[in-house]
């Protein structure tokens, strides 16, 4: 079971958006795929198509109050996903753990005790470096950090890599950098271009060569709760969540260090 969270402390990146596409095109390849939705807003879940009325056991019961993840995994439409669902009351969950000795390991622990295995977990982080983004840290194996190809775009690396080289140091010595996806990609524009260029002069191979493209059904899918895969098959961002997926396979284990 690899485990990767997908975050970047700045909101708008493009971190649901990989999360659920990636997670679909994973599923398609026939692994078994768990989303995990760690962000109140629970645009995860409701981009899957799990109601709110529906979400009877969420990932705010596994921190709180130990659900079992088994329990609160819920399949979706599409073959090989399921979600364990989100919903505001992950908002309070840094109060209510503040006082938790083990208020870090809550996650990592439910995926222990799980009787399911999944060959992926993707773990769709809140936009912040929360009690609930370091949970997601301590239980993965590694991130994938989203990066919007706009003006700014690196300054906010810097400290996700400290936290993550602090995460290292005190809970979760594995840990490890998957790679950064540029999303939100446009050819056309030189803004975008520039921002590439730079990445991939700074930050090298942790770049991967997939980009995600600025594309309309992409930005329509999840208005009718599906993935991009299912929404538009033939669309540029279908395609390109799918050649993310296989270069993610092939990459295998991260060996990466952090900077």
């Amino acid at each position: 079971m690899r485990v990767i969270s997908i975050t970047n402390q700045k909101g708008g990146v493009g971190k649901t958006t990989t999360a659920i596409n990636l997670g679909a095109a994973l599923a398609k390849t026939g692994l078994s795929v768990l989303i995990v939705d760690l962000d109140p807003q629970g645009n995860a879940s409701t981009g899957l198509g799990v109601s709110a009325s529906s979400r009877e056991l969420t990932t705010y019961d596994i921190l709180i109050d130990g659900a079992a993840l088994e329990d609160v995994a819920k399949p979706t439409d599409i073959k090989n996903l399921a979600i364990a669902p989100a919903t505001t009351d992950l908002s309070s969950t840094d109060v209510e753990l503040g006082q938790r000795d083990n208020r870090v390991f809550l996650f990592k622990d439910a995926l222990g005790q799980s009787s399911k295995k999944y060959d992926f977990v993707l773990i769709d982080c809140p936009p912040s470096l929360s009690l609930l983004t370091l949970n997601a840290l301590v239980a993965s194996d590694s991130i994938l950090v989203p990066l919007q190809a706009e003006f700014f775009a690196l300054e906010g690396l810097s400290q996700l890599m400290l936290t993550v080289r602090e995460i290292r140091e005190t809970a979760n010595p594995s840990l490890r950098i998957d790679g950064i996806v540029l999303t939100m990609h446009d050819a056309r524009n030189r803004l975008s271009r520039q921002v590439e260029e730079d990445a991939r002069t700074n930050l090298g191979d942790l770049v991967f060569t997939t980009m995600i493209p600025r594309n309309v059904r992409l930005s329509e899918a999840p208005s009718y709760a599906l993935p991009v895969i299912a929404y538009d098959p033939a669309s540029k961002g279908a395609q390109a969540y799918l050649d993310l997926a296989k270069e993610l396979i092939e990459r295998g284990t991260p060996k990466m260090e952090t900077a």
